[in-house]
């Protein structure tokens, strides 16, 4: 684990994310005192699996007729 300050940090930018990439961890200090961690970002999507809701999702047969209550404001 590296750590760098503020000013360093904003001159070094580019060498940093680098070393990060290369899988170190920087640390970013404001007067010798650690503020930031610098890690690399990982994405944690999880794979969608097909048919994992079957058997959850019910649609009645007569789901798209029309309402009761809504006779009056048909045609």
């Amino acid at each position: 684990m590296i750590q760098v300050n503020i000013h360093e940090a904003k001159t070094h930018l580019s060498k940093l994310i680098a070393k990060v990439l290369d899988g170190e961890e920087i640390i970013i200090a404001k007067g010798n005192k650690p503020i930031v961690k610098l890690v690399e970002y990982t994405s944690e999507k999880q794979k969608r699996t097909l048919g994992s809701a079957k058997g959850q999702i019910f649609i009645a047969d007569d789901f798209d007729e029309p309402l009761d209550d809504f006779k009056e404001y048909m045609f």
